[in-house]
């Protein structure tokens, strides 16, 4: 494997940005708004929303009731969680790095008049908002785009207020073991990489083009030290743990692909 310096100095956030804008129009699972009926049902108290793979996330992590609730839905975009909890009677802000995804979940407020906050930006920077502006802060799996976690978890204390919930939702970082190509067309569990992983340090933007397309979105694992352990470092009180199968990945037979946590901002 040669790496150039170019490799080494990409911005991952312009990359991803242009990466997930195309995704949209690609039509990707995770772009893919809500319907109409489904923000109906939730105005009248029926709805779900997943944290980790495809299966709704546990209710009891969600205040019981959420009307008048501030909650930032980070690194969430793309028309599907924010709009559902503001038909539930929350006040939410959708933010994202992709004004693609952002767009997504304005088409779903105008349509079915919501409101909804979106705003523009990089997952580790919520300089935008002040200290203690939120309830809850529903962040599903998305921290594989961004290359280190500990000003995530920085940012998500200080936006919260005292007695605030994190719901977190990321990779199994064993999943970046195997390789792509080997798992994605034949099913093999073929070990080929040393934890932890990166598309940038991994590969060459050429190796990158060729496996997974010059447009794909860059992601990186994480230890579990750096989900976890990061969440603890900076105030988290870890209250709940989850895991699921991953919904398309030929490991998943094998191991949880998905990891989920609930922390609480100590009042």
């Amino acid at each position: 494997m040669s790496l150039s310096v170019q490799d080494f100095v990409v911005d991952p956030v312009a990359h991803n940005r242009a990466a997930w804008d195309k995704e949209v129009q690609k039509g990707n699972e995770w772009s893919r708004p809500v319907s109409a009926e489904d923000v109906e049902r939730a105005r009248l108290g029926d709805w779900s929303i997943v944290l980790i793979g495809r299966a709704p996330v546990d209710r009891s992590w969600l205040p019981t009731d959420l009307t008048g609730k501030d909650v930032l839905c980070l690194a969430s975009g793309g028309g599907q969680q924010g709009p559902i909890l503001a038909a539930a009677g929350a006040r939410v802000t959708v933010f994202d790095n992709s004004p693609g995804q952002l767009g997504q979940d304005q088409m779903v407020a105008a349509r079915d008049g919501l409101e909804v906050r979106t705003v523009l930006g990089d997952m580790r920077d919520l300089s935008v908002f002040g200290d203690a502006a939120f309830d809850v802060v529903f962040h599903p799996v998305s921290n594989l785009f961004a290359p280190d976690l500990a000003p995530v978890w920085r940012e998500c204390f200080r936006v919260l207020r005292p007695g605030g919930t994190l719901l977190s939702g990321f990779l199994n970082p064993d999943v970046y073991l195997f390789d792509h190509e080997a798992l994605d067309e034949r099913g093999e569990l073929i070990v080929v990489h040393k934890l932890p992983y990166s598309d940038v340090t991994h590969y060459s933007a050429e190796e990158r083009a060729t496996k997974f397309g010059a447009d794909a979105p860059l992601e990186y694992s994480h230890t579990l030290t750096d989900q976890i352990g990061g969440q603890l470092a900076a105030g988290f009180v870890l209250t709940g743990f989850a895991e699921a199968p991953h919904q398309s990945n030929a490991s998943a037979q094998y191991m949880s692909n998905y990891f989920a946590t609930l922390a609480v901002k100590p009042g």
